[in-house]
């Protein structure tokens, strides 16, 4: 359990498998997240969508909450509390102004059990893609956030991000433009677009920035007929793969050194050399 934070923190990124059994999607998260704090975690993140994977996107409406409300804010409040971390919540449906169209929330609790910060999903998977789903339509049943995102915390100003979202290298220029010196993003990529895209766009989106990128994802086969690609991983600013887990349920840790990526955004002052 961390019972104190360094300067360079421990990050653990969960991968899961999540069904459409909500409790059971609880439980295996809050496994992991012990599991994660007893092996010295600072800050645990969580995969999008962690909590509930309907079998169609209309089941997961018992499942939505009020902001401030529900028993995954109090599940991750109270871990947070209890074992003195960090938590990057995933994402969740959270209630907005139109009944059919929740947001994707993402939610930052931090080690005193308080949320402190949440983004909302701002690009929705709105695509053709050759798979046994074959169609998504994300803002069907999701309503997009309208801006970027950053949190304090005892390592500096982290980003956050959304699956989707990694697909426009504009809002991580803007975190970073912004001070952000990590980005994080729980994700559920589609094992065909994964296959191809997701790491060298995560490795972009750190390259470009010179930011540590945390990438927690869903990872198997699921209960509704959706396969995602999986691979959580934890990647440096110049590009390298620190760690990462290929396909199923489990955890992903790594430390991160900050004065590394300090020394190393000064002798390579690339974010300086921006001309348009």
């Amino acid at each position: 359990m961390a019972s104190a934070h360094s300067t360079n923190p421990q990050i653990a990124t969960l991968q899961m498998v999540s069904s459409a059994d909500f409790n059971q999607n609880l439980n295996d998260a809050k496994q992991l997240i012990i599991e994660a704090a007893e092996k010295g975690a600072d800050l645990v993140v969580l995969p999008e969508y962690f909590a509930i994977m309907s079998i169609k996107e209309t089941d997961k409406f018992p499942f939505v909450e009020k902001h401030g409300d529900g028993p995954l804010q109090s599940m991750l409040a109270e871990l947070a509390r209890v074992y003195k971390i960090w938590i990057v919540a995933g994402s969740h449906p959270i209630v907005s102004n139109e009944q059919q169209r929740p947001f994707g929330r993402c939610y930052v609790i931090n080690d005193l059990g308080e949320t402190v910060s949440w983004y909302d999903k701002v690009h929705l998977f709105d695509v053709q893609v050759e798979d046994s789903q074959g169609s998504y339509c994300e803002s069907q049943y999701t309503k997009a956030g309208t801006e970027a995102v950053y949190f304090d915390s005892p390592w500096g100003k982290i980003g956050l991000a959304i699956c989707y979202d990694i697909r426009f290298p504009e809002l991580f220029r803007q975190l970073s433009e912004q001070g952000c010196n990590i980005f994080i993003m729980p994700a559920a990529f589609t094992y065909k677009t994964g296959s191809v895209h997701w790491e060298v766009l995560i490795k972009a989106r750190a390259i470009e920035n010179l930011c540590y990128f945390v990438a927690s994802a869903q990872g198997g086969k699921h209960q509704n007929g959706r396969e995602t690609w999986g691979h959580s991983c934890i990647v440096s600013p110049w590009g390298e793969t620190i760690a990462e887990l290929a396909s199923g349920a489990g955890l992903v840790m790594a430390q991160l050194d900050l004065a590394e990526q300090a020394k190393l955004r000064k002798e390579f002052p690339v974010l300086a050399h921006k001309k348009l």
